[in-house]
């Protein structure tokens, strides 16, 4: 059962966390407005939506991508004052073991870690989407498709090839559908260009020859026959729409954890080349909230030591280790994204890294 002192120990951290968070929310918007206020008044974004569209939705993103932080600098900083008022060690001296004084300060971690995975994997995702809308018309310039040579598999055993697709007309040039069976080529259409017809809401496909390849059977000898087939104008209907060639990369920031897990499986089938940014959002999602944990470990083993500089030292030194974490978090992010390491290792070696130096400072931590 939780003491007096678990409640109280809990209270500090989640009330200083809490505080800590809406103060730099605060400021992270008046900085976010300064710096985006042309753009409201070029495009003429209307008060309500800034307010309950964008900034509404911006504070549970913002405020669930640096969690890590505020909770580094809640503990350090309401740990430190307890060590610097001498509780800490009155804490230790009443017979209560530094092992045991860990219990309320884990229980607030894991408090924080289930808010941060709940909200980063089911509440946070459909605020994106709203927040993500109003920055597509009112904030960014229109998407352009850079893509050349696109391959997909749009179905088991159907692929298709454009050499380039233009957003704006929704028009793919250069169009080749091959569809397979038992690993043999049996039709192919090669066309001079595909179109998204708005009205039928099918593509049609132009200029276009037709190989259909036929196997018989004749005195036990297997023979292929090649039909051929050209026409001018012929509508199709294909796993794939204009909208999965107009998709930013952040789409996946409003996806469930199991949509995401569908979005991925569907990036592979199609043979996409993009899918390991997909995979940091999947497993970011996971090593976020753990670290909750790690980084308390680490906080209270540094301010639990009364020091000469009093808070001001410890503060110096979480900020230090928390912005080294995110620094390390983001490089490891990117060697992993440049194919020298698998994805969910580049994600998790901050957390391993830091989780030994976690431990290290406990042992050395005043017992």
């Amino acid at each position: 059962m939780l003491k007096k002192l678990d409640i109280y120990i809990i209270k500090k951290f989640l009330g200083t966390f809490f505080f800590a968070l809406l103060l730099i929310l605060g400021i992270a918007i008046i900085f976010d407005v300064s710096e985006k206020i042309d753009d409201f008044i070029e495009k003429e974004a209307p008060i309500r939506a800034i307010v309950f569209d964008y900034y509404l939705n911006f504070i549970p993103y913002f405020a669930n991508l640096f969690a890590p932080l505020f909770v580094f600098i809640a503990v350090i900083f309401f740990t430190s004052k307890m060590a610097f008022d001498t509780e800490i060690i009155a804490i230790l001296s009443s017979g209560i073991s530094f092992r045991r004084l860990l219990l309320p300060y884990f229980i607030s971690a894991l408090i924080l870690a289930i808010l941060s995975f709940s909200l980063g994997n089911f509440i946070i995702p459909s605020a994106n989407k709203t927040r993500l809308e109003f920055k597509e018309i009112y904030i960014r310039n229109k998407l352009r498709n850079s893509d050349k040579n696109i391959h997909k598999q749009i179905e088991s055993g159907s692929f298709i090839y454009m050499d380039s697709y233009t957003i704006q007309s929704n028009i793919g040039y250069k169009f080749v559908i091959e569809n397979f069976a038992d690993g043999k080529l049996k039709t192919k259409i090669i066309s001079d260009f595909i179109k998204w017809d708005t009205t039928k809401n099918k593509w049609t496909i132009h200029n276009y020859v037709i190989r259909e390849i036929i196997e018989e059977i004749e005195d036990s000898v297997t023979i292929y026959k090649e039909i051929i087939e050209k026409g001018k104008t012929m509508d199709t209907t294909l796993n794939i729409l204009p909208k999965d060639f107009a998709r930013r990369d952040e789409i996946v920031e409003t996806m469930n954890m199991f949509r995401l897990d569908e979005f991925i499986e569907e990036q592979r089938m199609q043979g996409a080349t993009n899918v390991d940014i997909y995979l940091v959002e999947k497993y970011k999602r996971i090593a976020v909230p753990f670290s909750t944990f790690i980084l308390t470990l680490i906080g209270l083993s540094i301010s639990s030591r009364k020091t000469r500089g009093g808070i001001g030292i410890h503060l110096a030194l979480g900020f230090l280790l928390s912005f080294s974490y995110i620094l390390f978090m983001q490089l490891s992010t990117n060697i992993a994204l440049g194919g020298s390491m698998p994805v969910i290792l580049g994600i998790w070696i901050p957390n391993i890294i830091f989780a030994i130096i976690g431990l290290f400072l406990y042992y050395k931590a005043p017992k």
